[in-house]
This record gives C-alpha cells, sequence and structure tokens, in this order.
C-alpha cells in the first residue's frame, strides 16, 4: 500500500493533507510531518496542510489558509481520522482522489486508497513507514523539522511511551528518529509545561473525582468550573490522562462541558471502552476514546455503563 500511495503523490501537482478535529499531537505530527516530507522531496509541488488551528500545538505548527479552487484536480490525504464527520475541514471531498491513512479500527471505509494499520502506535509511526518505503524506492530523504513532528506525535499518542501501543517497532522508529537534528526537550517542554491556571484546574480534579469499588472513575468539568480557572474546553483535554495516576483506577471519564455539548473523554488501563464510546456516536482505540453528549443525564448513563465495564 504504501508503494501505492507514493506513486500516486507522484502523479499529482497539488496536495492538500487533512486530520482530524480537535487536533493532539499526532493529528498534526503526522500531517505536518507528511507536509514537510513531501515539500523536501517535491519542491515544485503544491503542498497544504490545513484545519482549526489548535493553539496549544503552536509549538509544532500552523494550518495553511487556502482557496477552494486549489481543491481542482488535487489528491486529498486524511490522516489520523477514523470517519468522515471527524475530518476538520470539509472541503476534503472536493479533491480529484482521496487517501486514508489511519491506525484506528476501519469502521467508516472511505477513500479511493485506504491504509489503515490498526497495529501501529500513531499515524506518526506509519509516515516514518511511508519514507522508509520512499528512501529504498526513490531515494525520499527525511528532513530534520519532519522527523521532530513524527517524534512529537508518537511521544503523545503513547503517552511517552507508556501504553500498550507502543511496541517494538514504536521504540525502533523512535530510535531513528532521535538521530536527526533537533531538540527533544523543547518537544516535551511543548507537550507537557502547563500554565498555572491549568495545574490548578489539575489540582481540581484530583480533589473532586469520584471512584466506585471497581475502579470506575469520573469526574465533571463544567463551565462553571472552567470558568473559575479560566480553562478553556481544549486546555482541559490536555489533563485527560491525569486519573491514570490514581492508584486501582482501571478506567475513567472526564466530561468538559462546552456551549453546545459535553465532550466525553475516555481513558482505560484495561478494560476495552471504544465500544462505549461508539454508543453515543464517538470512537477510538481500545483503551483510549471520545464522544460527545448533549445533557449531564447522557453522562450519567456514560459512566454507568462505565462502571458495568470496569465490574466485568
Amino acid at each position: 500500500m504504501q508503494r501505492q500511495i507514493i506513486d500516486t503523490i507522484e502523479q499529482f501537482h497539488t496536495i492538500i493533507i487533512h486530520r482530524h478535529v480537535r487536533p493532539d499531537p499526532d493529528a498534526y505530527g503526522s500531517q505536518f510531518g507528511l507536509k514537510q516530507l513531501l515539500q523536501h522531496n517535491y519542491p515544485n509541488k503544491n503542498i497544504y496542510a490545513v484545519g482549526t488551528h489548535e493553539e496549544s500545538l503552536s509549538f509544532m505548527a500552523k494550518p495553511d489558509v487556502i482557496a477552494d479552487a486549489l481543491y481542482e484536480d488535487a489528491l486529498v490525504i486524511v490522516t489520523d481520522t477514523a470517519n468522515t464527520e471527524r475530518v476538520d475541514d470539509q472541503r476534503y471531498r472536493k479533491g480529484a482522489k482521496l487517501i486514508k491513512i489511519d491506525h484506528h479500527p476501519n469502521d467508516d471505509v472511505y477513500g479511493d486508497l485506504v491504509w489503515v494499520d490498526t497495529t501501529a502506535s500513531s499515524v506518526s509511526e506509519m509516515i516514518f513507514d511511508l519514507f522508509e518505503v520512499g528512501q529504498q524506492t526513490k531515494q525520499w530523504q527525511l528532513p530534520h523539522h519532519a522527523a521532530a513532528l513524527l517524534y512529537a506525535g508518537i511521544v503523545g499518542d503513547t503517552g511517552r511511551f507508556r501504553y500498550p501501543s507502543a511496541t517494538l517497532k514504536t521504540f525502533t522508529t523512535a530510535g531513528k528518529l532521535i538521530t536527526y537534528d533537533f531538540d527533544r526537550e523543547k518537544i516535551y517542554n511543548g507537550m507537557y509545561e502547563l500554565e498555572c491556571n491549568i495545574l490548578h484546574l489539575q489540582g481540581y480534579m484530583y480533589q473532586n473525582f469520584i471512584m466506585d469499588e471497581h475502579g470506575a472513575g469520573r469526574v465533571d468539568l463544567t463551565k462553571a468550573v472552567l470558568q473559575q480557572f479560566n480553562a478553556t474546553p481544549s486546555e482541559a483535554s490536555l489533563l485527560v490522562s491525569s486519573l491514570g495516576d490514581v492508584k486501582d483506577m482501571k478506567a475513567w471519564v472526564i466530561f468538559i462541558e462546552e456551549e453546545d455539548n459535553i465532550r466525553v473523554r475516555l481513558r482505560s488501563k484495561g478494560p476495552v471502552i471504544n465500544t462505549l464510546a461508539k454508543q453515543f456516536g464517538g470512537g477510538g482505540h481500545p483503551l483510549a476514546s471520545g464522544a460527545s453528549v448533549y445533557t449531564f443525564e447522557e453522562a450519567d448513563e456514560v459512566y454507568r455503563q462505565l462502571q458495568v465495564l470496569c465490574h466485568k
């Protein structure tokens, strides 16, 4: 599949890369890492990366703003996005050809070419695989900035290599990436340093979470709480892994109230939770998933079902 993707890339003069809404480091890492990789090896092509910018990821990159006309006769590549509803910038449909590169379960099969590898720790890891095939067949080179972006994406989706998704291949890939000239400390600082108000919000979470006798945890971050700490929903989402530090916690959910809905952030140390997320219109990985609900009564039902999963 990698060779098919490379052959397709070579056929197009304009390439537009999309990723999912509410991006995380792997979304940016795979999207912008691919952009930098292709720009370096095809300097005469027009290559763009689009979507709503996430301010907390400014240390990685910033998206391009492009006109609709550029989609005519363009190749569109969507990275790290399981289903079409979550593609950031629905103009992705306007291109001449569509490629999906993802590591989530392939429940929504879209695209003319589909490369899904659920064994990959991240799509950033997959982009490095693509580079290595291009290196062997087309003498591709990986610029240092692209290596930094891919490394950040892998670090983000593996929780600094703590999650089970970090395989021997993941560590091997990371080992190759760190041979490139980039500042790892700068990446870690950009990803994990927090403003004081967000750390205070984290303290609120530790003081106010609940956990039942079976290890199912929950914390509610309402609009009032976010306002109290001058935090945005996106900033609150940076704290989703915090409850994983709690002893005997099996799985947990953080409800983050937004203007029109309640964001559901699910994490687990064992019970499979993406099936629960799918019941509420979301999805994700077996141990890291998300969804949206519209009332706290629905949120209560999510938590009840999470308790059932932890009780099994």
